[in-house]
């Protein structure tokens, strides 16, 4: 406990909020990471958010704007229609997202995709194709797959991190408080089952960390919401 308290201490020491154009650090100590770049020997940032130092990488952990997809994001979405080949899927923003009936991992009847997923079902996906405009989604990896029941939520995809915690430490500070199962979607969706009071309790708290984002101590301000609750 101690060791995990000196962590997550460390951890918010290497935390600042930073605007675009902002110095961090030194490049000749560091490495330029995501939405940050070297300019004139130095670490800037190119995007608001908050800095983090991991090791020699310095990287900005964005808190606005929309969810910027990559391959091999885990995405939460929503099937909106069905065609002869697969499912089209509603992962947010403006974005066409798609899963082949070859990217799932099972045999499923070709002439009738909605015994497997129909319109409206919410699916755990991973992206592995990325295009202009397009993502090409699959379930052929651990974990993917129908989320049934519970409730599904949005805050911005830029608040995910945070939700997540270090090494996962707070959406299980969350799910162990509110006796809770939840999947955690980089595209900004949150898939939370449990009892009714659980379900609310975990959904206030996401919500007070997608408020309070920048703040520090934010650990122990979800907890003392949680003891309250």
């Amino acid at each position: 406990m101690d060791k995990e308290e000196e962590i997550q201490n460390n951890d918010k020491k290497e935390r600042k909020l930073v605007i675009p154009g902002e110095t961090i650090v030194s490049a000749d100590d560091h490495l330029p990471g995501d939405f940050t770049r070297s300019e004139n020997n130095e670490i800037v940032a190119s995007r608001y958010g908050l800095a983090e130092t991991s090791g020699r990488v310095v990287k900005v952990i964005p808190i606005s704007g929309v969810f910027e997809p990559r391959r091999g994001n885990t995405v939460i979405g929503r099937v909106n229609d069905i065609n002869f080949s697969g499912w089209n899927i509603d992962i947010g923003g403006p974005y066409s997202a798609f899963l082949p009936l070859m990217e799932c991992p099972r045999f499923i009847d070709r002439d009738n995709l909605a015994e497997f997923a129909k319109i409206g079902d919410v699916l755990s996906l991973k992206t592995y194709g990325v295009k202009k405009g397009s993502i090409d989604l699959t379930l052929k990896s651990r974990g993917l797959g129908r989320l049934d029941g519970g409730r599904l939520i949005k805050i911005n995809p830029h608040k995910v991190p945070r939700v997540i915690g270090k090494e996962g430490s707070m959406i299980s500070l969350i799910k162990n408080n509110t006796n809770t199962e939840i999947t955690v979607g980089q595209n900004g969706y949150v898939w939370i089952k449990g009892d009714e009071t659980g379900e609310q309790r975990a959904e206030a708290a996401i919500k007070l960390i997608e408020q309070e984002s920048a703040s520090e101590g934010l650990t122990e301000k979800v907890e003392k919401f949680l003891e309250k609750k």
